[in-house]
């Protein structure tokens, strides 16, 4: 509550005022102000507390003043609301003022009513929850604004190009493939082979690889070999002997016994060589027996093994096998262009050199045991070795050649799909492989995530936007109605001639506004129309416009849930009010003071403010005068009882104590008054025969013509009294004697006369 002006200083009119301070405000409080003093001033501090618009007690820094203003409002709490350096400490929000800026905001600037206005009556009709709604809302469209503005700066940022012919969404939204690569090579391998599809179905899949092993098995097992069933002393005889001829001994023994046998089978017994009889040799029989069938048998053995083993591991076979990795690695050149093929690095030299070498040495092993097929021979460990390295090269071969093996089937359904592909499919699945490794760039991603964080954010506030109205739209459904039935209530309570159709809310760019037609005559006139065409601007006087603003505010302030809390300024509401509004406004503000915490009544009409004062009984109230001081003003009490008693209540109490007390110093002041008092009750007794400028000789000659008849005005005794009273009176009265103020004065005549006009005035 506003309780005290406690310091006005370099504002206005007021140059350091401190006298509010002594003058506390009550629940009704009337401030007169003759033009020009600081009432409008001080009706601008109060709506500049209110509000915290800070311009509005700015723009009065009192002309030629070395500081800037300072006020201090002393409220409720007894704290103070301190106005220095162009801030308040704090503000009032329960103050709510009815003044010209009040019209020119809500209702129309002169005679226009524009979008502003209806912006301003929005949340006037809304009340502060409304208001709170409609702000909630309306920083919600305005967030959308942003997020607009943001995504298309951050569309901007995204290089068309990168996007081909998808849109900004479509592009941000495209889902990561997984093995993205992979994917773009195999596409790009298929489109490869669709439009090559004749040389694809016409080239081979891999071929075998074989490079054959080394098995030291077989091989070990042969060389061991030798002949059982000879026995150790033959077998260390024949060894011994062969042992003294020297390499290839015993095959030349070997061949010798052929030789002695085919010469036995002709009878002949000698020797082939020296021709002596072989009969009572005794190396013979150990010979026999050990160059016997089965020795022959080992020799084949020996002789079909070293046979098959050149052939496997020899002639055309190293030759083969380089053909065939040459084979395929021109295959795997070809083919890995439409899809994986394992890789064919294959060191043919290297293999060649190791196999040789372990072929060769094996072969050397053979050839000693032929010669020697009873010797029972070893792997030395250098042929292990090579061997060994050889058939790790064939263990690596035949890994190679799986895999090989293991690609056929799928180079066939290459084969198979480049038949039948469709090539610009093919290229429509690139492109979109292509978009997604585009969209997940490391540089690109990055601003199409901040667009969709931005997209996502626009959506989460268009939501918040969403059930804003939906909230603002159900207060006002409730809101406006009762609003449009209250303005119109007040309407016709203040006598108005005109009435305001529905109002309604609209929604507009510039945020949530109130839209009415004036009904005059029951006819509906747009707040704006084209020129010729009634409008407000033409068919509302200053009056009118100042009562539907009068009504605007009075239907809000009846629609506030907080209205006991609010503290209301008035400011000359009868500004270019018709007169016979007067008392409309009185009774509605008498109704509305009674139903807030306090009322600010400012005026530069007395009698208007003694209207105020004199309606408004039941309430505490005080009065406070702008007055003049020097060039400037300040604030004093006004005695608001004094300014009631009117000229006629001064005459009226003067003519009394002159009868109570006959001073001298006053008859002349009693005598002048008779005939003024006698005006007044007849103007009031009267008031369709004795109109405003009637004179009273007049009409009392009418009162006489017409006594006794049905236009009777009075009594003839009346009527002769009045004359008398009137005759008497007249010798005062500056129109009927020139020299009234020399008319000498009879006290017991002039107590007599004033006796008799007192009864007059109060008969019945």
């Amino acid at each position: 509550m506003v309780r005290a002006f406690r310091l006005l200083q370099n504002v206005g009119r007021f140059d350091n005022v401190g006298a509010g301070a002594q003058l506390p405000f009550d629940r009704l409080n009337v401030i007169y102000a003759e033009n020009a003093r600081g009432k409008t001033t001080l009706a601008a501090i109060l709506r500049s507390l209110s509000t915290g618009r800070t311009d509005l007690v700015t723009e009065r820094s009192r002309l030629g003043a070395q500081h800037p203003p300072r006020v201090v409002v002393e409220m409720g709490d007894g704290g103070n609301a301190i106005f220095e350096n162009g801030a308040w400490s704090r503000t009032a929000s329960e103050v709510v003022v009815f003044d010209d800026t009040f019209v020119a905001e809500n209702v129309c600037s002169g005679i226009e009513v524009g979008t502003a206005h209806r912006q301003n009556l929005h949340e006037l009709i809304v009340g502060a929850q409304g208001i709170e709604l409609a702000r909630a809302h309306q920083a919600e469209v305005d967030q959308v604004e942003l997020h607009n503005r943001e995504l298309r700066e951050r569309e901007a940022a995204i290089p068309a190009n990168v996007r081909g012919d998808l849109t900004i969404d479509a592009f941000c939204a495209l889902a990561m493939v997984a093995d993205l690569p992979k994917q773009i090579e195999e596409a790009e391998r298929r489109i490869a082979a669709a439009r090559d599809a004749a040389q694809v179905a016409e080239t081979p899949t891999f071929p075998a690889l074989r490079l054959p092993k080394i098995d030291l098995g077989p091989l070990q097992a042969l060389l061991g070999k030798g002949l059982p069933e000879l026995d150790a002393e033959a077998l260390a005889l024949v060894q011994q002997h062969i042992s003294h001829l020297g390499h290839g001994g015993e095959a030349w023994i070997a061949e010798g016994m052929n030789r002695a046998a085919e010469v036995a089978r002709h009878g002949n017994q000698s020797c082939p060589f020296c021709a002596q009889d072989l009969a009572e040799s005794p190396l013979l029989v150990h010979y026999r027996a050990y160059f016997s069938e089965a020795y022959e048998s080992l020799k084949g053995e020996i002789e079909e093994f070293a046979q098959t083993f050149r052939a496997i591991q020899g002639g055309d076979s190293p030759s083969a096998f380089e053909r065939s990795v040459r084979e395929a690695a021109e295959r795997q050149a070809f083919w890995k262009s439409f899809t994986d093929v394992p890789t064919v690095e294959v060191d043919t030299a290297a293999i060649a050199r190791t196999w040789k070498a372990a072929r060769e040495k094996v072969e050397v092993l053979l050839e000693a045991k032929q010669a020697a097929p009873m010797d029972a021979l070893t792997v030395p460990d250098n042929v292990l070795k090579s061997v060994a390295e050889h058939n790790e090269h064939c263990d690596r071969i035949w890994d190679l050649s799986e895999l090989l093996s293991a690609a056929n089937p799928h180079l066939e359904a290459v084969k198979e799909q480049a038949r039948e592909a469709n090539v610009p499919t093919l290229e429509s699945d690139l492109r979109s492989l292509r978009a997604v490794e585009a969209r997940y760039d490391p540089n690109v991603a990055p601003l199409c995530e901040a667009y969709i964080a931005e997209k996502n954010a626009k959506a989460a506030t268009e939501q918040r936007r969403s059930d804003a109205r939906a909230a603002l739209d159900l207060h006002r459904q409730t809101a406006f109605p009762a609003y449009g039935i209250a303005i119109n209530d007040f309407l016709r309570r203040f006598n108005a001639s005109f009435r305001v159709g529905p109002v309604d809310p609209v929604n507009t760019r510039g945020g949530p506004a109130a839209n009415y037609t004036l009904l005059i005559d029951g006819n509906p006139v747009p707040l704006s129309g084209n020129p010729g065409d009634p409008s407000f601007r033409n068919t509302l006087s200053a009056g009118d416009r100042n009562t539907l603003a009068l009504a605007f505010f009075f239907a809000s302030m009846q629609a506030d849930p907080q209205r006991a809390q609010k503290i209301v300024v008035i400011d000359d509401p009868m500004t270019s009010l018709d007169e016979h509004r007067t008392l409309h406004t009185l009774q509605e503000m008498d109704r509305l003071a009674r139903d807030v915490a306090g009322m600010i009544v400012l005026s530069h009409s007395k009698p208007f403010l003694l209207g105020v004062w004199d309606k408004i009984q039941q309430l505490p109230k005080t009065a406070i005068e702008v007055r003049r001081s020097g060039t400037g003003s300040t604030l004093a009490a006004w005695d608001v009882n004094a300014a009631l008693v009117t000229e006629h209540d001064r005459r009226y109490a003067a003519c009394v104590a002159y009868l109570e007390h006959a001073d001298p110093a006053t008859e002349r002041r009693v005598a002048e008054a008779l005939r003024p008092m006698l005006e007044a009750f007849c103007r009031v007794a009267y008031p369709a025969n004795f109109p405003p400028g009637t004179l009273l000789g007049p009409f009392h000659h009418l009162c006489v013509q017409r006594i006794g008849t049905e236009r009777e005005i009075m009594g003839e005794a009346n009527a002769h009294e009045l004359r008398a009273l009137l005759d008497y009176a007249n010798r005062f009265h500056h129109d009927t004697n020139a020299a009234f103020e020399t008319e000498l004065i009879n006290d017991e005549e002039l107590a007599d006369f004033t006796r008799r006009t007192l009864a007059y005035i109060r008969r019945p």
